[in-house]
C-alpha cells in the first residue's frame, strides 16, 4: 500500500542573496518554499554565522519559520567568519545520518549530508533515505565525488528495495552522471529541467534522483517569480509515493 504523496524540494538558496538584484533577504526564500509546501527541503549554500548574510544562522531561521521539526546541516566551506553548506529539512524524524567528504585534492571542500528517515506506512513506519550534495565545477571532480557517495556506507549498505532519495546542485550540465547513477539503480525525476540562472535557466543544474521501492507521481521546477528573484538558481520539486 503507498503512502500518500510526500513533496521533496531542491534548491540551491545562493545564502539568500539574489541572483540579479544581489540584496540578502531570507524572506523571499521562506516564502518561495512556503509556496510549495515541501515535505523534505534539500538546500544548498545555506550560510551560518557569515557578515554577507548578518551572521544569520541560516537553517535555524528557515526550519522556524517553516515549522520544520528536524534538520541536519553541514559546513563545506570555512570562511573568515563563519562558512555555508548544506541542509535538509524534514517534517519526518531522523533515525540516523551521516557526513560524507567528497573531497578531490586541489579542489574546493564538498560534502553529502546523508539522512535516514522514519515515514508514516499503513499501520507503521517506512525508512526513507535521502541524501543532499552540492557536486564540483570540473566533470573529472563530479565523476570521483559520485563515486564516494554511492560508495559510501549509507547507500552501499542500502537493500536495493530501500526507498532513496538524492539530490542537490549536481553541476552537471551535460548529463555526464546520469548513465552512472542508472547503473546504481537510479532514475532522474526530470532529466531536462533548466534551472539556472534563474531569471532565464538555460542550464539543468539542479536535480532528484531516486531508486528502490518509491513511484514518482510528479516532477516539475518551480518558476514563481520571487523564486527568480530570491536565488540564481530555481528549485526542483518531486512528489513521490513510498510503495
Amino acid at each position: 500500500m503507498p503512502t500518500s504523496l510526500i513533496r521533496i524540494l531542491t534548491w540551491n538558496i545562493h545564502k539568500g542573496i539574489g541572483g540579479v538584484d544581489r540584496r540578502y533577504d531570507l524572506n523571499r526564500i521562506i516564502s518561495t518554499i512556503h509556496h510549495y509546501d515541501p515535505d523534505i527541503a534539500f538546500l544548498q549554500e545555506v550560510d551560518d554565522g557569515v557578515p554577507r548574510s548578518r551572521f544569520d544562522c541560516q537553517v535555524d531561521l528557515l526550519s522556524a519559520a517553516l515549522h520544520f521539526r528536524h534538520q541536519l546541516f553541514q559546513t563545506n566551506v570555512r570562511l573568515k567568519q563563519g562558512g555555508y553548506g548544506n541542509a535538509i529539512l524534514s517534517r519526518f524524524p531522523f533515525q540516523a545520518n551521516w557526513n560524507i567528504s567528497l573531497k578531490v585534492r586541489l579542489k574546493k571542500n564538498r560534502r553529502a549530508i546523508v539522512g535516514k528517515l522514519l515515514v508514516p506506512f499503513a499501520d507503521g513506519e517506512r525508512t526513507l533515505i535521502v541524501g543532499n550534495t552540492h557536486l564540483g565545477l570540473a566533470g573529472y571532480e563530479r565523476k570521483q565525488q559520485l563515486r564516494m557517495l554511492l560508495d559510501a556506507d549509507p547507500l552501499r549498505q542500502a537493500h536495493h528495495d530501500t526507498p532513496v532519495v538524492l539530490g542537490g546542485d549536481m553541476n552537471d550540465v551535460y548529463h555526464s552522471l546520469d548513465s552512472r547513477l542508472s547503473r546504481s539503480g537510479f532514475l532522474a525525476t526530470n532529466r531536462n529541467a533548466k534551472t539556472y540562472p534563474a531569471f532565464m535557466p538555460v542550464r539543468g543544474l539542479d536535480r532528484l534522483y531516486y531508486r528502490g521501492a518509491i513511484e514518482l507521481d510528479h516532477a516539475f521546477v518551480g518558476h514563481l517569480e520571487l523564486a527568480r528573484q530570491a536565488s540564481d538558481h530555481l528549485p526542483v520539486i518531486a512528489d513521490i509515493r513510498l510503495k
